[in-house]
């Protein structure tokens, strides 16, 4: 993993019975529920928590078409509203969801330069559901762990 490079984190199990430190790593990381997913930098930081958490979520680097897609379909803004084009053009220098997406790929905006962008999208479970049990890491044919480019495939079953 490049360390500049835009991940996505979706949680995939729910809230029973998870270690409280874990618990905490998850809240830190703004996954609070089941199929919430988040958008972070690939730092060190991450990383270590990235790691921690592993047995209740998923994560990979995210592609400029997926991302484009996640904000225009599940961002939102505070009262739950959708994020337009209209609401860029007020509030930003950018005249379209696709710019700014654009933009947050290539680390030249964050989500946060958005004032009234939540953090966090909520998905659909998966379309057709999950591949595999849900137990057991992605390379040993489950769900949890790096995916690497394949969230891109999960996120859009989930949008």
């Amino acid at each position: 993993m490049e360390s500049n490079k835009l991940l996505a984190v979706v949680r995939i199990r729910g809230t029973v019975n998870v270690r409280r430190e874990i618990n905490d790593t998850l809240k830190m990381l703004r996954l609070h529920h089941l199929n919430h997913a988040t958008l972070i930098e690939s730092t060190p930081s991450h990383l270590g928590m990235l790691q921690k958490a592993k047995d209740y979520i998923t994560w990979g680097e995210i592609d400029e078409e997926t991302l484009s897609l996640l904000l225009s379909k599940r961002g939102r803004l505070s009262g739950n509203k959708r994020l337009t084009d209209q609401y860029l053009k007020e509030k930003s220098k950018f005249d379209s969801v696709d710019a700014f997406s654009k933009a947050v790929y290539k680390n030249q905006a964050k989500l946060s330069d958005l004032p009234d962008l939540k953090p966090i999208f909520r998905l659909h479970p998966p379309k057709g559901g999950f591949d595999n049990p849900k137990k057991r890491p992605f390379r040993a044919r489950g769900e949890l762990g790096y995916r690497g480019e394949k969230i891109n495939e999960l996120l859009r079953k989930m949008i």
